[in-house]
């Protein structure tokens, strides 16, 4: 009897098991299957850069970009440079970061022309681009130089630019042989 008990008891949790396995089964059947996450390149916002692009291009404001585009990229996005544009004066290889300012100068800008005989920037007209080709010398620090300009007036001594936030001492002294004020 205790031989036909367990039987009995085998065969009831074989037909249970039966039903899990049968019911698991069934359920992923209706699942549809899944890919892989790197099956899909899809475009994720961390890999898009927001830059403001300012001067002769077609349509001036904010693009969007992908993460790795260069300057000409972005103007590019804009619309292109319009005719007039001096894009011998923009460094179009030069990747670009989320949040800066590209300016495309237009040929009534005075750019460095100034100061290229000598081979000098100078910071009473150089734009942004212009400024950050100097050594040390980045986007926001560019943009600084350009707002105290805009804000005090052009410069009246190299000396000047120590008002500038970001330029001490040891900046300018890197600076000096490089710029000239009027």
């Amino acid at each position: 009897m205790v031989e036909a008990m367990s039987a009995r008891a085998m065969s009831i949790w074989l037909g249970l098991l039966a039903v899990l396995v049968g019911g698991y089964l069934g359920s992923t059947e209706s699942r549809p299957p899944v890919e892989p996450e790197a099956s899909h390149p899809s475009v994720t916002s961390f890999d898009l850069l927001t830059v403001h692009v300012s001067g002769r291009v077609v349509e001036p404001g904010v693009v969007t970009v992908p993460s790795g585009s260069l300057v000409a990229d972005v103007i590019a996005a804009a619309g292109g440079a319009l005719s007039d544009a001096r894009l011998d004066l923009v460094n179009l290889s030069r990747s670009v970061v989320g949040g800066e300012l590209i300016e495309v100068p237009g040929s009534e800008e005075r750019a460095s022309n100034e100061g290229a005989e000598s081979g000098l920037v100078v910071v009473n007209s150089a734009n942004v681009q212009e400024l950050i080709a100097l050594p040390g010398v980045g986007t926001v620090l560019a943009e600084r130089i350009v707002a105290h300009r805009d804000a005090h007036g052009p410069f009246e001594s190299v000396e000047d630019l120590l008002d500038v936030s970001g330029i001490g001492e040891a900046k300018l002294a890197n600076l000096r042989d490089l710029i000239r004020v009027p």
